[in-house]
């Protein structure tokens, strides 16, 4: 941070000003460099690769006081650039703004591993606490009256029509992160909005921890007996989940989805599948001290209480107005264009399922949301002769993350080369890393951290983080990105074998990860994103898994190590649409009820009551759930990166599928050079530094149409259906 912010003052004393501060950041980071010593939380990251974190040295007890002294030099930061005398501008406020933090920011990539990574009830104990007193610190910083007044002069002067259009963007992020979050209310309203937001983030912390202790203390124990109709790779890894909780003999079939999904797609056992059914989709939801509805119903309220002091109808308006949407009525529109054709597709599937099970002799009455995916698979195997089991044997995961090195290294032209063991820290022995170079000119880009493996304490799902974003505003600073998923480890020795949509889900993580690593943008600001337009490039890069390069070279088989044969390539590709209406369905329906929940009145709402009333409204079918039911859905309530932001998911699907088109349509496919580069320069590298929209036309030359998203989920198509009818498909 000394760096960063005595170049910034060097640069405003240029023009005569912001000296002062300078000399009082040099007496204050005298002190610090005591107090970093002291702290390795808090201290600069040293070593290779210009510095990594000191995964190796975090210990809670530096915890607590590394957050309220990070806090306390964020603050001194701000403090001198408020107070600059000098007029303001461009470099002495916005350019500042981008230097201050670092050292906040630095224990707070360690919070996050905590949080998301190693969870424990110490770590959550601490989190409680401290929540509230972070969010109480940034609405400090947001409602700063002589910083704002700083910003806002910057904004509106002459002068920011002479700046580059990054910089220019740059200006408008910084004053819509100010003014959207509280910084133009006075008086008991900014009392009032600085209340919720600390309230708001003790609840999002509790919301998280109840789904995780549901997640940890709910676990489905199987004998010997009950195995039937389970894969040899699945009990392995239950019996390693047993084994590793002192149950040696038995099988553990743990409460989060890697788990769940592949059971209730094979086992035979309906009672037990209803079982494991009813505990997953449960969680948060279990009438008892970590029930999520009432958290819930306050996080509803707060939220349409703190817009309506911005001026906001609701709380959708306001998470809205700066997405590639807008508004909530474009989000809705396109959800209810795509819901008909995929509730209609389901009734098709439970036909089909139904028709099966009684062909099979099977007892049911009907097919319930526990015989969803198992029925569906016996579909799969009769109508395309395609073994879901038999597919995951060419789907080992130490072949595709190598897959996925060979793919950035065609279309970013990005070589990954793992580290010596011991020279990058981790924070976990199942951690790896890898030092990521420029293929050309052999310029380190960055590191990617890797980890893989479900343990207790890890939250559930994958994500994607960066420990350090790019930039070159006061200096070049390398990329430290991270994926993290949540496989089940087998037996020492065994591969681990994952589902066609797991690899996706791999390959769309790394979508993420290459995206950070792309980037060229100058200030930290810009390395932001878009919501409902940063999955898009992640759900791109799925497209690339059944490419026949990676085919022939990376998918092969656990035994024989022979490539996977053309037929079950075909097989894959002809059903390729297969199950698709539990697959939009699902999403769609947790989609909308977001999108519902952050459009209504809350004022006395009851979640449950209200999931019920708006699934039935919509005609959701009775066989299959949400995807995650409001109790455990932890993208909209255990923060709100993803509240009233669901349906970002399926906006940027629309971008995906119509680009997917163009590299299909290129003389080179997937792999052609000249299309590749263009996306890279257009869509990957410029991060936020332009408008989405602007960002898309530059790779396309046109906007995205939906007509692409229904072939690609092979539902009717709106204009091709209209043209086939006589009709002008562009009204």
């Amino acid at each position: 941070m000394r760096k960063l912010l005595l170049a910034a003052a060097g640069a405003a004393a240029l023009t005569g000003g912001f000296a002062s501060a300078a000399v009082a950041a040099s007496h204050q980071d005298a002190a610090a460099e005591t107090q970093s010593a002291a702290n390795p939380l808090l201290a600069e990251w040293t070593g290779p690769y210009g510095g990594v974190p000191a995964f190796d040295q975090m210990d809670l007890q530096y915890l607590r006081p590394a957050l309220e002294e990070g806090m306390n030099r964020y603050r001194a930061e701000i403090d001198a650039i408020a107070q600059n005398p000098e007029p303001a501008s461009f470099e002495n406020t916005i350019v500042a703004l981008e230097g201050v933090g670092d050292d906040l920011g630095r224990v707070f990539t360690y919070y996050g591993i905590w949080s998301s990574n190693l969870s424990s009830p110490e770590f959550r104990e601490i989190q409680r606490e401290m929540a509230p007193r972070i969010s109480a610190f940034y609405s400090e910083i947001n409602q700063n009256k002589d910083l704002f007044a700083r910003v806002q002069a910057v904004y509106e002067s002459d002068a920011v029509e002479t700046l580059r259009p990054d910089q220019q963007r740059l200006v408008q992020l910084t004053y819509d992160g100010f003014a959207r979050n509280g910084a133009t209310l006075d008086g008991e309203a900014a009392e009032r909005y600085a209340a919720i937001q600390s309230r708001l983030a003790e609840l999002h912390t509790q919301f998280s921890n109840n789904v995780l202790a549901d997640e940890e203390s709910y676990v489905t124990w199987l004998s010997e007996d009950q195995l039937s109709g389970l894969p040899d790779s699945l009990v392995r890894a239950a019996a390693a989940a047993a084994a590793d909780r002192d149950r040696e003999g038995e099988y553990a079939i743990l409460n989060t989805r890697s788990s769940m999904d592949p059971f209730l797609t094979y086992s035979d056992e309906r009672e037990l599948r209803r079982e494991v059914w009813e505990t997953y989709y449960a969680r948060g939801d279990n009438d008892d001290e970590f029930d999520n509805n009432a958290v819930i119903a306050e996080i509803l309220q707060l939220r349409d209480e703190r817009v309506e002091l911005l001026g906001y109808d609701n709380y959708a308006q306001w998470r809205l107005e700066d997405r590639m949407a807008g508004t909530p009525e474009r989000a809705l529109e396109l959800m209810e264009t795509v819901w008909p054709a995929a509730i209609a597709r389901v009734e098709e599937e439970v036909d089909q399922m139904t028709a099966l099970a009684a062909e099979q002799g099977h007892d049911i009455d009907a097919v319930q949301p526990w015989d969803y995916r198992y029925y569906m698979e016996k579909v799969r195997q009769a109508e395309y002769d395609l073994n879901s089991d038999e597919v995951k044997q060419y789907f080992n995961i130490e072949n595709l993350r190598e897959a996925m090195f060979f793919v950035a290294g065609e279309l970013f032209d990005f070589a990954f080369e793992e580290v010596p063991e011991g020279s990058v820290p981790v924070f976990h022995e199942d951690v790896r890393v890898w030092d990521v170079t420029d293929t050309e000119s052999g310029d380190h880009i960055g590191l990617f951290y890797l980890d893989p493996y479900a343990r207790t304490g890890k939250r559930s799902g994958a994500w994607a983080s960066s420990y350090r974003g790019h930039s070159t505003f006061d200096g070049q600073e390398t990329v430290l990105s991270s994926n993290n998923s949540n496989f089940i480890q087998g037996a020492p020795g065994e591969p681990v074998l994952i589902s066609f949509d797991d690899a996706t889900t791999f390959f769309h993580e790394i979508g993420h990860a290459l995206h950070a690593l792309s980037s060229n943008v100058a200030y930290p600001t810009l390395n932001g994103g878009v919501r409902d337009y940063t999955e898009f490039q992640s759900q791109l890069l799925e497209r690339w898994v059944l490419t026949d390069e990676v085919i022939d070279n990376y998918l092969r088989h656990a035994e024989t190590g022979e490539p996977m044969p053309a037929e079950l390539v075909e097989k894959i590709r002809a059903a390729s649409t297969f199950n698709e209406g539990f697959a939009t369905t699902e999403y769609l329906a947790s989609a909308l009820v977001d999108m519902y929940y952050h459009t209504t009145d809350p004022e006395g709402i009851d979640p449950d009551q209200f999931e019920r009333d708006t699934l039935e409204r919509l005609g959701m079918p009775e066989e299959l759930p949400m995807r995650h039911r409001s109790p455990h859905f932890g993208h909209i309530f255990s923060g709100e990166g993803y509240s009233a932001g669901y349906y970002g998911y399926m906006w940027a699907d629309v971008l995906t599928s119509d680009a997917a088109e163009a590299f299909a349509e290129a003389p080179g496919g997937f792999y052609d050079a000249d299309l590749a580069e263009r996306m890279v320069e257009t869509l990957f590298a410029p991060r936020n530094s332009i408008d989405p929209a602007e960002a898309y036309r530059q790779f396309r030359g046109r906007d995205a149409t939906v007509e692409p998203l229904m072939r690609d989920r092979g539902f009717p198509v709106p204009r091709e259906d209209a043209a086939s009818e006589g009709e002008d498909p562009a009204q």
